[in-house]
């Protein structure tokens, strides 16, 4: 995913996915081109670095048999993003098991996620919320292979 184009021009970078798949991480350096007008992270870069995360993680645990995708976010900009900043995302097998009970009728369940965005002194440079759709997929017909 470091090559992907949004990633790679916008200088995101994953640092880390955990062996189990329930946490990663990701940093955005500063550079020319991804600086806004006052000098300081463009603010849909710091958005983008948040963007898959939530969403790749709940779909690597639910599997095939789940609609899982990104429905709703909302960014709080706290203050100027100066130098590399960093997101961890976790995610724990609770969670993992109360959305899959939830979605086990088939009926769609709505979950807001959050993640800091901090800088290299710890402090909070943004907050990013993220509402991820979860749905069991319906059973469909087979249709017979000719």
């Amino acid at each position: 995913m470091n090559l992907w184009p949004p990633f790679a021009f916008s200088g995101i970078h994953i640092t880390g996915i955990g062996a189990d798949f329930l946490s990663a991480e990701v940093r955005l350096r500063l550079h020319w081109w991804n600086r806004n007008v006052a000098g300081v992270h463009f603010g849909g870069s710091l958005f983008a670095m948040t963007d898959p995360f939530w969403m790749m993680l709940l779909l690597r645990h639910l599997g095939g048999d789940h609609v899982v995708w990104d429905r709703a976010a909302e960014v709080d900009f706290i203050k100027p993003g100066r130098g590399d900043v960093t997101a961890r995302f976790v995610l724990t097998q609770e969670e993992v098991e109360r959305l899959r009970s939830l979605a086990a009728d088939g009926g769609k369940v709505l979950e807001w996620f959050s993640v800091d965005i901090t800088d290299a002194d710890g402090d909070v440079v943004a907050r990013v919320r993220k509402q991820v759709y979860v749905r069991r997929k319906r059973n469909r017909a087979q249709v017979p292979v000719v």
